[in-house]
C-alpha cells in the first residue's frame, strides 16, 4: 500500500472524488494514495486490531468509490466525508456478531487443546490387555521372555540378541517363534 504522508488540498481531495464519481480508476487510486494513511489510522483507533481496521479500510473505498458522485463539497470537506465513511464502517464492524476467528493463533489454540491422551474407555481397554500380556508373559519361560523383552522392547535383531545371549542364531528365533505362538495362544485363550 503506498502511502502519502504529505497533505492534499481540500479542492485536489475533491477534484479527484469528482473524478471517482466519474469512474475515473487512476484518480481513484490517487485518492486511495493521498488519504488511505489519514483514514487507515482512524479506522484503527476505533476497532484497536489492525487486521479489522484493514477490512474496513477496504470496504470503505468500496463505498467512497460506489458514492463518489454523491458527494457534496458544499456540505462537507472531502477528507470530512470520507472520515465519516470509516468512522461509520468501524462502529457497523464492532455491532456485528463476532465471527469465529480462524487465523493461524485460533488454529494453533485449537492443536494446543487437543488431547492425544487416550479417554478413559481406552485406558481401561489398555490396561485390560496389558495385564493380559503381563500375565502370559509370566507363562513363558524365562530365555523366551527375556528374548522376547529384548527384541520387542529394546528393539535388538536376532544377531544382537544372539551376541548379547551368547547363543546360536537358530536358538534365538526358535525361543522367540515358540514364545510368540505361546504368547498368541494365552491372549486368544483371554479373549485377545
Amino acid at each position: 500500500m503506498a502511502l502519502s504522508n504529505s497533505p492534499v488540498q481540500p479542492e485536489a481531495l475533491g477534484a479527484l472524488l469528482a473524478r471517482c464519481g466519474l469512474g475515473d480508476q487512476r484518480a481513484f487510486s490517487e485518492l486511495y494514495r493521498f488519504t488511505s494513511a489519514k483514514l487507515f489510522g482512524v479506522a484503527l483507533r476505533i476497532l484497536r486490531r489492525e487486521a479489522w481496521a484493514e477490512e474496513v479500510l477496504q470496504e470503505s473505498f468500496v463505498n467512497i468509490w460506489n458514492h463518489a458522485a454523491e458527494y457534496a463539497a458544499d456540505k462537507s470537506a472531502p477528507m470530512t466525508w470520507m472520515t465519516s465513511i470509516v468512522r461509520n464502517r468501524s462502529l457497523d464492524w464492532l455491532r456485528r456478531p463476532q465471527r469465529e476467528d480462524t487465523s493461524e493463533s485460533y488454529d494453533l489454540l485449537i492443536e494446543n487443546l487437543r488431547d492425544d491422551a487416550a479417554g478413559p474407555l481406552e485406558q481401561l481397554i489398555q490396561a485390560t490387555e496389558a495385564s493380559a500380556l503381563a500375565r502370559c508373559l509370566r507363562e513363558l519361560d524365562s530365555q523366551q521372555r527375556q528374548t522376547i523383552a529384548l527384541a520387542f522392547q529394546h528393539g535388538l535383531t536376532h544377531s544382537e540378541l544372539a551376541a548379547h545371549l551368547k547363543q546360536p542364531l537358530g536358538t534365538i528365533k526358535t525361543w522367540i517363534r515358540r514364545g510368540l505362538e505361546r504368547l498368541k495362544g494365552c491372549l486368544a485363550g483371554a479373549g485377545f
